[in-house]
C-alpha cells in the first residue's frame, strides 16, 4: 500500500502510531463533550451546624458480632463450671448461668440500662430510659463522643456483659448455695453493681 508520494510505504511503526491517535482522539473528544464549568461556590453561611453521626454499617455489624460472642460465653461458662463439680450438683450449675440470662435481661429492660447510661446522677445515672424509652434505631451520642451504630445495639452489648459477670460469679459458688439465693443474689447485684 503506497501512501506517500515519493512511492514509501506505509510502514508497521507508522501504522502502530496512526492507530493510537485514532484511539486516543476517538476516547478524548467524547470525553470533552461531556465537560461543564465547575459549579459555583456556595455562599457561606454564618454558623455551619455540625451534623450528627451516621450510622456505619461495618461498626453495625462488627457490634453484632461482637454481642453474639459475648452472649455465646454464658453457655460456654454453663458448661466449663459444670464440668469442675460433682455429678449432683452439675444441673444447679447450668441452671444458675442460663436464669442469670434471663432474670438480668428482665431487669436490664426495665431499668438497668436507664441506671447506667442515663444522663443525670454521676453514680446511677438517671431515669430517661426507663423500660428503653428513649433508646432509637439510630446513631447517637455519648459523652459527648458520636457513635456510629445503633442505641439499641449499644443497649444490647452492654447487656451482654451484664449477664456475663454475676455468671462468672456462679462458678464462685457452685455446690455452695442454694438456687433460690442466688437469683436473689444476682438480683441484687444487678440492681447495686
Amino acid at each position: 500500500m503506497r501512501l506517500f508520494k515519493d512511492g514509501s510505504e506505509f510502514g508497521g511503526w507508522q501504522r502502530g502510531l496512526l492507530r493510537a491517535a485514532l484511539l486516543t482522539a476517538a476516547v478524548g473528544i467524547p470525553a470533552l463533550a461531556f465537560a461543564q464549568d465547575p459549579a459555583a461556590a456556595p455562599a457561606v453561611a454564618a454558623e455551619a451546624v455540625p451534623a450528627g453521626p451516621e450510622l456505619n454499617s461495618g461498626d453495625t455489624a462488627w457490634m453484632l458480632i461482637s454481642s453474639a460472642l459475648v452472649m455465646f460465653m454464658t453457655p460456654g461458662l454453663a458448661l466449663f463450671y459444670g464440668g469442675m463439680i460433682r455429678t449432683k450438683n452439675v444441673l444447679n450449675t447450668l441452671m444458675q448461668s442460663f436464669v442469670a440470662l434471663s432474670v438480668i435481661t428482665v431487669f436490664w429492660v426495665i431499668c438497668g440500662y436507664s441506671f447506667a447510661f442515663a444522663p443525670g446522677s454521676p453514680f446511677y445515672g438517671g431515669s430517661n430510659f426507663l423500660m428503653l424509652k428513649g433508646v432509637e434505631q439510630g446513631a447517637f451520642t455519648l459523652n459527648g463522643v458520636g457513635i456510629t451504630f445503633p442505641h439499641q445495639l449499644f443497649a444490647f452489648y452492654q447487656l451482654m456483659f451484664a449477664i456475663i459477670t454475676p455468671a462468672l460469679i456462679s462458678g464462685a459458688i457452685a455446690d455452695r448455695m442454694k438456687f433460690g439465693a442466688y437469683i436473689a443474689f444476682i438480683s441484687m447485684w444487678h440492681f447495686i453493681v
